[in-house]
């Protein structure tokens, strides 16, 4: 069953057509890969499914919904987590705390409640704690959870924005290159942490990614955009050795038996 449809989807920027006709669905538990050179149109493609940008024409819906033109906030309310290319930690919040603003549009105590310290925002807070803390055991951050988020380095800046999606139980991820910035072996531990929260969560994830070890491994359908258009969309050994993709992006010395060694 499809989780995410999409169809004929072109974004305009001025004159500049960032996606012109992109269609594609993803079933419930997949995890897709997306990749192209840059400037392609990747990341407007993330943007768009989860309202930041505004579509020129074409529909995306999100669980049998349409989400065509809906507000960030109603479509993150579905299930839809995101994290970003650049670090979205907030300076001067520690790691649990920021990890807790995941679930800040979960909270119903409102703006009085919160400025008074009413016994209904002390037990958000406690829940909300209880809850980050528990993400952060699962992606193995908890001993960082009082520390400053911004004093950590980049790669565990980028798990920690894992587990604050994690925190709201999302049903659809979409991940902007997790692997950018991390050693060898870190890009080895997100490999096994993205599959645990695919396998033991059921949690279907879509990643643009120029790490193509890390994307032949692990993602079992990978979509190649080019100036916006979707060139090429199958299985990651079938994908890489398509001539187009090829010349577009992988470059003739391209060797996808090497991956595999």
């Amino acid at each position: 069953m499809a989780i995410l449809s999409i169809r004929d989807l072109s974004v305009s920027f001025g004159g500049l057509h960032a996606l012109k006709d992109v269609s594609f669905d993803v079933s419930e538990g997949e995890i897709v890969g997306i990749i192209g050179p840059n400037g392609a149109g990747k990341t407007t493609l993330l943007n768009t499914i989860c309202g930041l940008n505004r579509t020129s024409r074409g529909e995306i819906s999100f669980g049998g919904t349409r989400i065509t033109g809906r507000a960030p906030e109603q479509i993150v309310a579905l299930g839809l987590g995101r994290t970003f290319q650049m670090s979205q930690l907030f300076p001067g919040m520690t790691v649990i705390e920021n990890v807790m603003t995941g679930l800040h549009r979960r909270t119903h105590a409102g703006v009085f409640a919160a400025a008074l310290r009413t016994r209904r925002m002390r037990e958000e807070e406690e829940k909300a704690a209880e809850k980050a803390w528990q993400a952060l055991c699962y992606v193995g951050m908890e001993r960082f959870a009082h520390r400053p988020g911004t004093a950590l380095s980049f790669g565990q800046q980028r798990v920690i924005e894992i587990a604050r999606t994690l925190i709201s139980d999302p049903k659809l991820v979409l991940l902007d290159e997790p692997a950018v910035g991390l050693s060898v072996n870190r890009v080895g531990e997100l490999d096994r942490l993205l599959r645990r929260i695919r396998d033991e969560r059921g949690v279907t994830l879509i990643m643009i990614e120029h790490a193509v070890r890390l994307v032949m491994g692990m993602c079992d359908r990978v979509i190649v955009l080019n100036f916006g258009t979707k060139i090429a969309e199958g299985a990651p050994d079938d994908v890489v050795s398509t001539p187009a993709v090829v010349e577009a992006y992988l470059g003739k010395e391209f060797d996808a038996k090497r991956l595999e060694s």
